[in-house]
């Protein structure tokens, strides 16, 4: 009897020891959707800002750190990322006393960020994107000579986040009238040497990176810059022709990738100038299933982004910059 009672209570604390683990395993199993479930969104901030902030200089930039403190941006991504100019002025620097793009780590600390990446450039005019996670560079687009010259160059980064990894391209095309090298600026002018050469590069960055993966369709894609170039579903501001090659940019990327152009898909009808004039020359765009994890997205123009002309009427510059940010809110919990 004594052996049959020890077997029975061995036989009761085996299945409750059985009966513990199996919870415990199901409570480990479920603890990676909770904290999923409870990250908080996902925000992107996309600036052209003009010569490196070249308003933020004479302040230390700290007008500029506390504006990027109140977005709370978890990625940002920069255009005209290098100082260039002295302050106060259009006289342009030594390349030696240049603080950015050489100390974007010690810019981008002081709004919480701890990683940074420039992209590729040929000129003074880079991208530099900085991140609260780690970012992994894919490839620094700078075209081929002498005919595919990405002018102010493009970047392609990897950032991982959570389950989800984001695929984000950079660039600032051409932004004269005439084409690049052109020999005679005004006869290319007439023959919107500009436009087509802005075509010429979008498409170049669009084969690079989005187009260069056989199973793109399946990753997650934004795409970003100054374009300098118009898009067609904003002419019923502009009022240009119907053939005008101003359109030529958008239009290709409408035609030949499946990035959707999100100012103007979360604000059908309305007209959001990007610049200190009448013009949405900044875009965001992304592919479809991550502009269904969008929470909100705006251009900012506030106290301190809306643009004003320096009263010196030094070169074109502005304060704080020529151009307005955009900000952008993900839920990646959305996400397939």
């Amino acid at each position: 009897m004594r052996t049959k009672g020890m077997n029975t209570g061995v036989r009761l604390l085996f299945a409750s020891c059985w009966m513990l683990a199996c919870l415990l395993v199901a409570c480990a199993g479920k603890k990676p959707q909770q904290e999923v479930a409870e990250a908080k969104p996902l925000r992107l901030l996309y600036w052209n800002i003009q010569n490196g902030m070249w308003s933020g200089q004479g302040d230390n930039y700290d007008a500029f750190v506390r504006w990027v403190n109140q977005q709370a941006p978890d990625i940002c991504v920069w255009c005209e990322a290098q100082t260039i100019y002295t302050t106060g002025t259009a006289d342009p620097m030594e390349p030696a006393e240049h603080y950015l793009v050489d100390h974007w780590p010690d810019l981008a600390k002081r709004y919480g960020h701890s990683y940074w990446y420039l992209g590729g450039h040929r000129d003074n005019y880079p991208q530099v994107i900085t991140s609260k996670y780690p970012i992994e560079n894919v490839a620094r687009i700078v075209g081929a000579e002498p005919d595919s010259v990405v002018t102010h160059g493009a970047g392609w980064a990897r950032i991982a986040i959570e389950k989800d990894t984001l695929n984000l391209v950079s660039l600032h095309t051409w932004p004269q009238a005439y084409a690049f090298r052109a020999e005679n600026q005004e006869a290319s002018k007439e023959a919107h040497g500009g436009d087509k050469y802005r075509r010429m590069e979008m498409e170049y960055i669009v084969r690079h990176t989005y187009g260069s993966l056989p199973d793109a369709e399946a990753m997650h894609w934004l795409m970003m810059g100054d374009f300098n170039s118009r898009s067609r579903v904003d002419n019923a501001t502009y009022q240009y022709p119907e053939d005008d090659t101003r359109f030529l940019v958008h239009d290709y990327i409408k035609a030949s990738t499946p990035y959707v152009d999100i100012i103007a898909q979360k604000y059908p009808g309305q007209f959001k100038t990007t610049t200190g004039g009448e013009a949405r020359i900044d875009f965001v765009y992304c592919t479809p299933a991550l502009y269904e994890s969008i929470v909100e997205a705006d251009v900012i123009t506030d106290d301190y982004t809306r643009p004003v002309r320096d009263p010196r009427k030094l070169s074109n510059f502005w304060h704080p910059s020529d151009h307005r940010p955009i900000l952008v809110t993900f839920d990646l919990n959305k996400l397939p």
